[in-house]
């Protein structure tokens, strides 16, 4: 059984030991993993001034690193791990629609490339090339184009859907998923 310390109230751990993940702010579930510095509450203030710094979790998990390590209280362990939440983040929705399953919705179609398109700092084309049952045989980056634009060849795109042998092809932008 957990007891209570004094200044528990403050502390996120705590709180997420006690309570749901859900009751916790950003800035105190960054502070969990950031765990605690030298001084008491550094974490939770670290996450507060990055949050606030970049605006937000999703901008402050899509800053570069020189932005990030410009700012004092994050090193190369704090880098290395807002790096692996961002990677974690994308693998955990790339499981909604894995090769093999089949895409029952047009929600499950738009969740996925949400999360694999909505943060690319460039113009991407990609397909979803499907079998005739609709399962996923591959999702695959084509063109890759400027912060503005991309060209995108017809006749490449039909080349991979018959190399791949697809009875479907999903085509998508980034551009769409940038304004989500």
């Amino acid at each position: 059984m957990h007891r209570m310390k004094p200044g528990d109230l403050e502390r996120p751990r705590s709180k997420l030991v006690r309570g749901s993940p859900e009751a916790l702010t950003e800035a105190e579930l960054l502070a969990v993993l950031f765990q605690r510095g030298p001084l008491p509450n550094q974490a939770i203030s670290l996450s507060r001034r990055l949050l606030a710094r970049f605006g937000g979790l999703r901008k402050l998990l899509n800053a570069n690193q020189q932005e990030l390590a410009a700012t004092y209280g994050v090193g190369d362990a704090r880098l290395a791990m807002l790096a692996a939440m961002r990677e974690i983040a994308h693998r955990y929705f790339e499981e909604t629609l894995p090769v093999g399953e089949a895409i029952r919705s047009p929600a499950d179609t738009e969740t996925f490339l949400l999360a694999r398109l909505r943060d690319r700092p460039h113009e991407v084309f990609c397909c979803l090339y499907l079998d005739n049952r609709h399962r996923v045989i591959l999702f695959e980056e084509l063109f890759r184009g400027t912060i503005d634009g991309t060209s995108v060849y017809p006749r490449e795109v039909v080349k991979r859907a018959l190399a791949v042998n697809a009875a479907a092809i999903i085509l998508a932008h980034n551009h769409y998923f940038a304004c989500r």
